[in-house]
C-alpha cells in the first residue's frame, strides 16, 4: 500500500500515487510475485489487508494482488472495497467496485473460452470492456450479461476511481479530489495542525475540504500509532494521561506530541469532530442516516456546507456509544432519541442531538457549539455585538428583576447573551437555572461566587423532572431568579406561571425562538397556548441576530421591545431599533415615555433616577470594554459592590 499519506489516486492500476502516469504495458507484464493479502469480508465490504503482502507497494501497483480482488469478486459480490496498510484505510466504493465485481463475473461466466481476456479482464478490466463494446459474438454477449461493457463505457479513465482515505484508528475517509467545477476561496491551518479548504462551486453549496494532519505522518509514525491505540483498546495502558503513557511505551520512552495529540483525538476524543471545530467558524456539524451515503455537513460562518469527511458505520456507533458514556442518557431502539453536551479536546463545548432506529434510517447526530461561558456584557460590547448604551439597559432591567426573553433564530446567540445578562444579577441574588441539556454558563458563574443552582428538566419519562415540577421545585430551593433555558414547549406554561407570580419579585428571564416581540407573542399565544394577559407580564423583549460581514459572521442585538399594553391589550414599543450595524436607541426613554424605565425605579425613586443609573452603567461597561477588562472574574471584580445597594 502507498505510504505517503496522500491517498490521491491517478489511476486505479497505476496507484495511489499523485500525478503518476503509467504506460500501459505495465498492466500488461507478468506477475513475478505471489499475493499474500489477508482477504475477509465484513458484511458485503471486501477488505484487503496487505501488510504482509510483499509484492507491490500499493494494490493495483500489483498484478498479483489485483488478480486476487478480481477472483474473490468471482466469487461473490460485494458493495465496496477496503484496503488496509501501514496505519491507512482506503475505500473503493460505486464505480470502482462496479467495475471490479464486473470484471469477475465476465472472468466466471467466461470460463475458459478465452485466456488471453480473462488473464486480461483480472489486469486491466477497463480496456477489456472498452474492447468488448467492439466485439460481437458469444465473447461480447458474455460482456453485457456481466456488465463489464457497461460500466467501461461510463468511465473515461481511472483518474475518476480514487478511493477515499482515512487513518485506520480514526473510523472516518476523506475523499482528497479537488472538485472539478470548485473555486478554492479560502485556506485555514487549524490548531490541531489540519488544513481545512473552502471551495466555492456555481451549481451547489460551498464544499469544505479537510486534509487531516492524521494522514500526514510517516509510515513508522502510523505503525506508532496503532500500537498505541492498540494498547489503550487492551487496556494495557488506562487512566490518565494514557495517550501519551501508550505513545510512551511503544516508542521505547519517545514521547512524540503529535502522535500524541492524534492518538487522544480517538481515544478520549471525538475524533474528526475535534478537527471540524477546532476551526472557529464552524458552529455545527451533522451526521445524516445513512451515513455511508452521506459526508458529514457543517455551518460555516452561517453558511451550509458539505465536507469530505464520511464516518464509517463503525465510527457512527462509537460516536453513539461515547454519547451514552458521557451523558449517562440511554440511547437505543427503545430510546431512539437522546439530547446531551460533551466537552471537545479542542475547548469546545456541543450540544448532541442524536436519532436512531426505528425514528431515522439508522443512527444520525447534529453536533451544535453551545455558547460560550467567557462572554461578558462588557465583551459583548468590546466586540461589537452591541454598543454600551444598550447594553447598559439591560443591565439595570435584568439588575433591577426584569421579566424578559431574549428571541433570535437559530444560532443568532440567544442563548450567549441569556447567559452574559446572568452576571448583571446583583451578586447576592440565588438564581436557579432550567435547562433540559447544559448550555448555560452555570460553572462560570458559580465560579466568581455567584449563588447559581441548576435544575435538569426533560420529559419526566428518565431522570429528570418535568418543566412544571421544576417551576415548583426552583421555588422551593430560594427567593431569587428564575431563568429557563429554551421556552418551546410547556417550558412556556412554566415561565409565565413564574412572571404571573412574581417569582418572588425576582427576575425570570428565558430564551425563545423568533424575530421581534410581535413573532414571539403570537408563538407564545397562539402556538403555546398561554393566555393574553399572561404574556402581559413580560417587561422586555431583546431580539438577536446572525447576520454576515466580510470578515464572516457575526452577531449583534438587532432590538429591544417593552411591553406597554395589560390584559388583553397587548402591545410593543421599541426602545433601541436597528440602525446600521448595530441597534440604536429610539429616543423613547429620554423623552420619558418608557414604561420598562418607570417599572424600574424603586419605591423612593423617580424616572430620572433610573435613567440616571443607566448612563452610570453604560459608563462603567464602556470603560471595561476599553480597557479590555471582560472576563468574568474581571468583570464579577467591578460589579462587587452591587450586592449593597439601597435602592429597594
Amino acid at each position: 500500500m502507498s505510504t505517503d499519506g496522500s491517498g490521491s489516486v491517478r489511476s486505479l492500476v497505476a496507484g495511489f500515487g499523485l500525478g503518476r502516469t503509467v504506460p500501459i504495458d505495465r498492466f500488461r507484464s507478468t506477475n513475478s510475485g505471489t499475493c499474500s493479502c489477508r482477504v475477509t469480508f465484513e458484511d458485503d465490504v471486501l477488505t484487503l489487508r496487505t501488510d504482509d503482502c510483499d509484492d507491490g507497494e500499493t494494490l493495483f501497483d500489483s498484478p498479483s494482488c489485483r488478480r486476487t480482488v478480481v477472483e474473490r469478486l468471482a466469487d461473490r459480490g460485494a458493495d465496496g472495497i477496503c484496503v488496509r496498510s501501514r496505519g491507512l484505510e482506503h475505500r473503493y466504493d460505486d464505480a470502482a467496485v462496479r467495475l471490479l465485481a464486473s470484471a469477475g463475473r465476465f472472468v466466471d461466466l467466461l470460463g475458459d473460452r478465452n485466456e488471453r481476456l480473462t488473464r486480461e479482464a483480472k489486469r486491466d478490466p477497463l480496456a477489456v470492456g472498452t474492447e468488448l463494446k467492439n466485439r460481437v459474438g458469444p465473447v461480447a454477449d458474455v460482456g453485457y450479461e456481466s456488465g463489464l461493457s457497461q460500466i467501461a463505457s461510463e468511465i473515461d479513465s481511472y483518474d475518476e476511481l480514487r478511493p477515499n482515505v482515512g487513518p485506520g484508528i480514526g473510523d472516518y475517509y476523506l475523499d482528497r479530489r479537488s472538485p472539478a467545477n470548485g473555486t478554492l476561496s479560502d485556506v485555514t491551518e487549524l490548531e490541531t495542525g489540519t488544513v481545512a479548504r473552502i471551495y466555492d462551486r456555481p451549481d451547489s453549496v460551498p464544499l469544505y475540504v479537510l486534509d487531516t494532519v492524521d494522514l500526514s505522518l510517516s509510515t513508522e509514525e502510523r505503525h506508532l500509532l496503532v500500537d498505541g491505540y492498540e494498547a489503550i483498546a487492551t487496556g494495557v495502558v488506562d487512566g490518565e494521561r494514557a495517550a501519551s503513557r501508550a505513545i510512551e511505551r511503544v516508542s521505547d520512552g519517545a514521547v512524540e506530541p503529535l502522535l500524541t495529540a492524534i492518538l487522544s483525538k480517538h481515544t478520549d476524543g471525538y475524533g474528526v469532530l475535534e478537527d471540524l471545530f477546532s476551526d472557529p467558524r464552524i458552529t455545527d456539524v451533522y451526521a445524516t442516516s445513512p451515513v455511508a451515503r452521506n459526508p458529514l455537513r457543517v455551518v460555516v460562518d452561517g453558511q451550509s456546507a458539505t465536507t469530505n469527511v464520511e464516518l464509517t458505520q463503525t465510527g457512527v456507533e462509537s460516536l453513539a456509544s461515547r454519547v451514552r458514556r458521557t451523558s449517562g442518557r440511554a440511547f437505543s431502539r427503545a430510546t431512539p432519541t437522546v439530547d446531551a453536551t460533551a466537552e471537545l479536546n479542542v475547548g469546545t463545548s456541543v450540544r448532541i442531538a442524536g436519532v436512531t432506529d426505528p425514528v431515522a434510517n439508522g443512527t444520525a447526530f447534529a453536533f451544535r457549539e453551545r455558547a460560550d461561558d467567557r462572554f461578558t456584557l462588557p465583551a459583548l460590547v468590546e466586540n461589537g455585538t452591541t454598543s454600551a448604551e444598550t447594553a447598559a439597559v439591560l443591565s439595570i432591567a435584568v439588575e433591577r428583576n426584569g421579566a424578559g426573553l431574549i428571541a433570535g433564530t437559530r444560532g443568532s446567540g440567544k442563548t450567549t447573551l441569556l447567559g452574559t445578562l446572568l452576571y448583571e444579577l446583583r451578586p447576592d441574588t440565588r438564581t436557579v437555572v432550567i435547562e433540559d441539556t447544559p448550555e448555560l454558563p452555570v460553572g462560570a458563574l458559580q465560579s466568581v461566587d455567584r449563588d447559581v443552582q441548576a435544575l435538569r428538566a426533560g420529559t419526566g419519562d428518565g431522570p429528570e423532572i418535568s418543566p412544571a415540577d421544576s417551576l415548583r421545585t426552583a421555588l422551593r430551593l430560594g427567593d431569587g431568579a428564575l431563568v429557563v433555558g429554551e421556552v418551546r414547549g410547556e417550558e412556556a406554561q412554566v415561565l409565565y406561571e413564574a412572571m404571573r407570580v412574581g417569582a418572588n419579585a425576582n427576575a425570570v428571564l428565558g430564551t425563545i425562538h423568533g424575530d421581534g416581540a410581535d413573532d414571539v407573542y403570537e408563538r407564545v399565544v397562539s402556538d403555546l397556548s398561554v393566555e393574553p394577559s399572561a404574556f402581559a407580564a413580560t417587561d422586555f423583549v431583546v431580539t438577536v441576530q446572525s447576520y454576515r460581514t466580510p470578515r464572516g459572521r457575526s452577531r449583534r442585538i438587532a432590538r429591544i421591545e417593552e411591553v406597554v399594553g395589560r390584559g388583553a391589550d397587548v402591545r410593543f414599543e421599541s426602545l433601541f431599533d436597528l440602525g446600521g450595524d448595530r441597534a440604536t436607541s429610539t429616543g423613547r426613554i429620554g423623552r420619558g415615555e418608557s414604561r420598562l424605565v418607570d417599572r424600574l425605579a424603586g419605591p423612593s425613586e423617580t424616572y430620572a433616577d433610573v435613567r440616571a443609573a443607566i448612563a452610570e452603567r453604560e459608563e462603567l461597561l464602556e470603560q471595561l470594554a476599553n480597557d479590555r477588562r471582560t472576563s468574568p472574574p474581571e468583570v464579577a471584580a467591578a460589579y462587587a459592590d452591587r450586592g449593597r445597594v439601597t435602592w429597594t
